[in-house]
């Protein structure tokens, strides 16, 4: 007879070529000749078949991987990774997480693509995300759900779901995912991950970011270490370094005392939970032990920045519905889920507001940066609350049910995506009475991914976060 943690927990770790390593540890293991790419490959390809019997995270799975020819000396070099089915990979089809058309295969990467790649990790296919990203949660009308490693009744957060779960049940140590409203930090909450959403601008904009009017998309990765996220960011800059923002290098540990803000409820007037709140006061409390100087801090933003972004997604899945066949020549937007089209028609019936929505939105960063004089990052909750059952967040749920849902979940991730700052995720505690992981968030001005990092690897040290199978 099977105990609840057998049932609701995942992980797929056990004694093979890849270990308990992350991404760096996997890599220095390939450089020292203890493993071969060959091994490696295996046991990788083992590990994601039998995580996704449980997990559904994997979109695609790419028949033949072979290691990047142009990251061979990359500081990745032969480890495993995933793509998130958002972006074009050559030869695989991008999904985007609908049943609205039929993908095609790329024919050609996209630009992150190729800066990932020249990491010289080695991609095994691709992940779940979402319909377009829209969702907190990586759920649908008509298939499985992806399901969170910790406790699969649970939601793997959204958009970067897929990516998320595999990486937390240790099928791959690092995986790409992307961020246009929380869609790194929520699922890295969610599944106890380190999510860093960079700077706009800090690494490559693919083709439809570039043309949004606010681009709120942001690449990056989901990790089980913080030093994955820094080796991933140094490894990026060396291929492209966008010259007008400061260099970044490789962050290798914490740095110097900071003053740091921080705030429990959210600047639209949501109320984190108990368990979520203590999870933000108990960090404070630590920041202050390291020698920080920790104060409270408000965020005096627009009132109609919660409406306004609603309107923005509303937009984009509008713009979807009207150039979907660029896609695929069968798209049918009447085939988008519930949560897609109730954007789309709520948009609809309000669309002479655009201009207005568009220039509040922008303002948002003299908020901003108001609220960072004298500080140089903030701290809060990542989400509202802890991480929801699966259905919760459906797109299933009546539309104006789920909206309100999600506006009590996603609270606090949204404001970095529409001013490009950058903003990471780390897991800092668990839910006492099941143990699931809880997030919290420091945010910085534009370029501090350095402090961020610092940050984050000093509460790393000082309490090395938990993996699903230490449970």
């Amino acid at each position: 007879m099977t105990t609840f943690e057998e049932r609701t927990r995942v992980h797929v770790f056990r004694d093979d070529a890849l270990g308990e390593h992350d991404a760096v540890g996997l890599a220095e293991a390939l450089r020292r000749g203890e493993v071969s790419a060959a091994e490696v490959a295996r046991d990788a390809a083992r590990r994601v078949r039998e995580a996704e019997a449980r997990l559904n995270a994997v979109q695609v799975h790419l028949d033949a991987p072979e290691p990047s020819v142009t990251g061979a000396g990359g500081a990745f070099a032969g480890v495993p990774t995933f793509v998130k089915d958002n972006i074009d990979y050559l030869g695989l089809p991008t999904g985007h997480g609908s049943a609205a058309f039929t993908p095609r295969a790329a024919r050609r990467h996209a630009p992150f693509a190729r800066q990932f790649l020249s990491s010289g990790v080695t991609v095994l296919g691709k992940t779940r995300l979402p319909e377009f990203g829209f969702s907190p949660t990586t759920e649908y009308e008509g298939a499985e759900p992806v399901r969170n490693p910790w406790d699969t009744d649970r939601s793997a957060g959204g958009s970067s779901g897929g990516s998320a779960a595999l990486v937390a049940a240790g099928a791959v140590p690092i995986a790409h995912a992307n961020d246009g409203g929380g869609s790194i930090r929520i699922p890295a909450a969610c599944c106890g991950l380190v999510g860093l959403k960079p700077t706009r601008g800090r690494v490559l904009a693919n083709a439809q970011s570039r043309r949004l009017p606010i681009d709120i998309v942001s690449d990056g990765v989901v990790s089980r270490s913080v030093r994955d996220t820094a080796a991933f960011l140094a490894a990026a800059e060396t291929y492209w370094r966008n010259p007008k923002l400061p260099p970044l290098g490789l962050v290798e540990g914490p740095g110097r005392p900071l003053r740091v803000g921080f705030l429990v409820d959210s600047p639209n007037g949501v109320r984190a939970d108990a368990a979520t709140r203590a999870a933000v006061t108990e960090t404070a409390a630590t920041l202050e032990r390291f020698g920080h100087t920790v104060q409270p801090v408000e965020l005096a933003i627009d009132p109609r920045f919660t409406a306004d972004f609603l309107t923005y997604w509303g937009l984009l899945s509008f713009l979807i519905g009207a150039t979907g066949r660029t896609l695929g020549a069968d798209f049918d937007r009447r085939r988008m889920d519930g949560l897609s089209r109730g954007l789309r028609e709520t948009y609809l019936r309000d669309w002479q507001g655009t201009p207005g929505v568009l220039r509040r939105l922008r303002r948002t960063s003299r908020a901003y940066a108001a609220a960072f004089r004298g500080l140089d990052l903030i701290l809060s909750p990542v989400l509202a609350h802890t991480t929801p059952p699966i259905g919760h967040l459906s797109p299933l749920v009546p539309y104006p049910e789920l909206i309100e849902r999600i506006i009590a979940y996603v609270a606090y991730t949204p404001l970095n995506n529409v001013v490009g700052t950058p903003s990471i995720s780390v897991p800092a505690a668990r839910t006492t009475e099941d143990g699931l992981p809880i997030g919290v968030m420091f945010s910085g001005r534009p370029g501090s991914e350095r402090t961020l990092l610092e940050v984050a690897f000093a509460l790393e040290a000082d309490r090395p976060f938990r993996r699903v199978q230490d449970v």
